[in-house]
């Protein structure tokens, strides 16, 4: 007779699909694939294949978000302490480049001389002409926008460039080309890790809640989170000038305990601590949008857009509100919207390449990524949560863009604005309460930091293993023929699609076939997995000195 099993004890048995997900997870494998359909004409072959989600989120799939983590860890590795430079020298243009370009002159030209006729169905033909030129220019190969048939309809104000006197004054130098860093003693060649703050909004406890919640600055706090982009622009820049050199960074932004976002960054090249806080302290970003400093619209009553006036108007007055470049300030305006200023607090230290304090600053710049920026920091206590709720409630009235509905709210038409908007709701990242107000990127990289993309070091990493399979006779299955495989998204509720444990299981099955070739390249190369790890560190750290 068999054991009675009780009803708990029933219950703590795992569900066969937590264990097949627990073995995906084990075997780096994607947990919530989605399913493509796979078309091979060469051999009339139709297959439904699991596709990684790419997800950069632990929460929601942590192989894929561990996957991105170690590639940004080998980006920021590779350039941190690079010795040459990367060469970005443009290649000459080809002869059907030159021509097209010639061809192009010629129908603007052309388009000049119709317009000044008021020839419009000449310039129509002509647009078209252009349109297809500009589509061969770029299908071949040639970057960047040329000059635009019509001159632009209004041109950008343009403002003083005189800095603000409550800030010291920063050395200016002509920036050369070169990025790689000085180099001590014939040998080191040092570089710098860098963390940068925003101002205080008041004191705040050692859970990062406000001492004082009432006189603690909500709305500066949820302004310096949607500008907070713009500042590091501006800092670079400042950085770039005082130095003389085009500096490289990769950076990572993340919120601290009170949720004010601060920013770290490995930059290559030393530079002396006390430049880098007079660069801090000068840096600014003036705001030049329309005054929004109280609602014209607090409550329900909000804009209602009028078809005769082809914009918003105020719904008791029905007079037109103003729009965003009516409502800027002047190009003599002396009083921005407002100003983005970093704190008093800055850390800056000193770095050799290939030492265990590099790999230790590595880990600690990418250690959030796997994490979005409400996960960071749990909100455990209910003085936490109210602290969330109030700046979340103050980003809700915060115009994130010139193209923001929130603008409506302050009656001002933002730019663009059309029919299907709804006053105060806006789509845009900085409003919701996963992000903390940071609408951009959480990585944020220069462009020669290490002469590649974050594709290009996928395809390195891929090159490498492909190479050590070739070595053994495996032909891997990127270099079969694949043009004449065609891959189509399938419908919601598609019959053909199998069950996500079916494409797990999938997954798995061709995730251990790749792990045992590999192993097998290695073994057949003369060294365990643990010395070739070993050896490309050695490597490494001989290159960074």
């Amino acid at each position: 007779m068999s054991e009675h099993v009780t009803r708990a004890e029933r219950m703590r048995q795992p569900l066969a699909l937590d264990v097949v997900r627990s073995l995906a997870e084990t075997n780096g494998v994607c947990v919530r694939p989605l399913a493509q359909r796979r078309l091979d004409y060469a051999t009339g072959r139709v297959d439904v294949l699991p596709v990684a989600c790419g997800s950069t989120v632990a929460s929601v799939c942590a192989p894929c978000a561990d996957k991105a983590r170690k590639l940004r860890m080998a980006q920021c590795r590779e350039g941190w302490h690079l010795a040459d430079e990367p060469d970005f020298s443009p290649n000459a243009p080809t002869v059907d480049q030159a021509a097209l370009t010639e061809l192009r002159a010629t129908l603007w030209a052309d388009y000049q001389a119709a317009r000044a006729e008021g020839d419009e169905s000449g310039m129509e033909e002509l647009r078209e002409a252009v349109a297809a030129v500009d589509a061969e220019l770029r299908d071949g190969g040639v970057r960047g926008k040329l000059p635009a048939l019509d001159p632009p309809l209004s041109k950008p104000v343009k403002r003083s460039t005189r800095r603000k006197q409550d800030v010291p004054e920063l050395p200016r130098r002509r920036v050369s080309r070169h990025t790689v860093g000085r180099e001590f003693a014939g040998w080191f060649r040092p570089s710098m890790f860098l963390t940068l703050t925003l101002d205080s909004y008041g004191r705040v406890r050692e859970d990062g809640t406000p001492v004082d919640p009432d006189s603690y600055d909500y709305r500066r706090a949820a302004r310096d989170a949607v500008h907070f982009a713009a500042l590091l622009d501006r800092w670079v820049q400042n950085l770039r000038r005082a130095v003389g050199y085009d500096v490289q960074y990769f950076s990572t932004v993340e919120p601290q305990r009170r949720l004010a976002p601060h920013w770290h960054a490995a930059i290559r090249g030393a530079i002396p601590h006390d430049l880098l806080r007079l660069v801090t302290a000068g840096t600014y970003h003036q705001v030049w949008w329309p005054k929004h400093d109280e609602l014209v619209y607090p409550g329900e009553t909000a804009p209602v857009w009028c078809d005769r006036a082809k914009g918003f108007v105020d719904p008791t007055t029905r007079q037109v509100l103003p729009t965003w470049e009516e409502a800027l300030p002047g190009p003599d305006a002396s009083d921005p919207a407002h100003v983005v200023r970093f704190g008093r607090q800055m850390h800056s230290k000193g770095i050799l390449g290939g030492t265990e304090e590099a790999g230790r600053h590595i880990g600690y710049l990418t250690k959030y990524l796997t994490k979005s920026i409400s996960e960071c920091h749990e909100e455990a206590t209910e003085r936490q949560r109210r602290h969330a709720d109030r700046l979340h409630a103050e980003l809700a009235i915060t115009p994130c863009s010139p193209r923001c509905a929130v603008w409506l709210l302050y009656g001002i038409q933002p730019a663009g604005a059309r029919m299907n908007l709804t006053p105060g709701r806006c789509k845009g990242k900085a409003h919701r309460r996963s992000t903390r107000g940071l609408p951009g990127r959480r990585v944020l990289v220069s462009r020669k930091w290490s002469g590649k993309s974050l594709g290009d070091h996928r395809h390195d990493r891929q090159q490498f293993v492909r190479q050590l399979l070739l070595d053994i006779g495996v032909t891997p299955e990127t270099d079969r023929d694949t043009s004449q495989v065609v891959w189509q998204k399938v419908a919601p509720g598609d019959p053909d699609v199998p069950p996500r444990a079916h494409l797990l299981m999938h997954s798995v099955a061709e995730r251990l076939r790749w792990k045992a070739q590999y192993s097998l390249a290695q073994l057949a190369a003369g060294e365990s997995p643990q010395r070739r790890i070993f050896r490309q560190l050695d490597r490494q750290r001989h290159r960074g000195r």
